[in-house]
């Protein structure tokens, strides 16, 4: 009797091991469509002139706001731009060198999100200084030698101060400026699409909400992985 209750709950996880995965697989896509919730777009929207067809309804098309192409430098002294991140999804961060301790905080969760993708080819990080003056490509290279992280995956950079702070500002959307001695900056984590669109924002100090841009990247690369499309056979 025990040997058959035995067999009996063997077999039960066997097929809840076997159904599972292709249960959880219907869930996200049925007949090819996808059912997850995509993230939102941030930023400015324009409605285009021209439009398509949804179930025979005609829809107009959203011109989503977009990254401006940048020129930047990373710790190694090799440029940045929109070329270092093409097929990429990327996180971006504000921070100085010198920070006491907000930057310290942001950059220890981003060191724990770098561990989780440093193998993943679609994710990429970058954590630009609000102190270019002070944060050359040697500054930069000595600080992101204690995080011991792939320089190609999470690049720190640095580079005049209008390109930064018109990047931060009219870009990335979020506030960077001097204050006498000081920075004024926003510790958020942004999520960038491949296709250099603002996708998510995330408090860099919060357990909570760097979790949260955990899944988030993950729903990202779905998405992404959703646009290639399969070879005709």
């Amino acid at each position: 009797m025990n040997n058959l209750k035995g067999t009996l709950k063997k077999g039960i996880i066997l097929v809840l091991i076997l159904a599972v995965p292709g249960f959880l697989y219907y869930l996200l896509t049925v007949k090819g469509k996808n059912r997850y919730k995509p993230l939102p777009f941030y930023g400015p929207k324009i409605v285009a002139k021209t439009g398509h067809k949804f179930h025979g309804k005609y829809i107009p098309d959203t011109i989503y706001h977009k990254l401006d192409d940048f020129k930047l430098i990373d710790q190694n002294g090799h440029p940045v731009s929109f070329k270092t991140f093409q097929g990429k999804i990327f996180i971006a961060s504000f921070f100085y060198t010198h920070c006491p301790t907000v930057c310290n905080e942001v950059n220890k969760h981003l060191d724990s999100l770098v561990s989780a993708y440093v193998k993943n080819r679609m994710v990429k990080f970058i954590t630009i200084t609000v102190d270019p003056n002070r944060d050359t490509p040697d500054a930069l290279k000595q600080y992101a030698q204690k995080y011991k992280k792939p320089d190609s995956k999470w690049l720190f950079a640095t580079g005049d101060t209008t390109t930064i702070y018109n990047l931060a500002r009219k870009g990335f959307l979020v506030n960077a400026a001097r204050a006498g001695d000081d920075f004024i900056y926003d510790n958020n984590l942004i999520l960038i699409d491949q296709d250099k669109r603002i996708r998510g924002y995330y408090t860099g100090t919060s357990p909570v909400e760097v979790s949260r841009l955990n899944d988030e990247i993950k729903v990202q690369i779905a998405e992404e992985l959703r646009k290639i499309k399969a070879p005709e056979l």
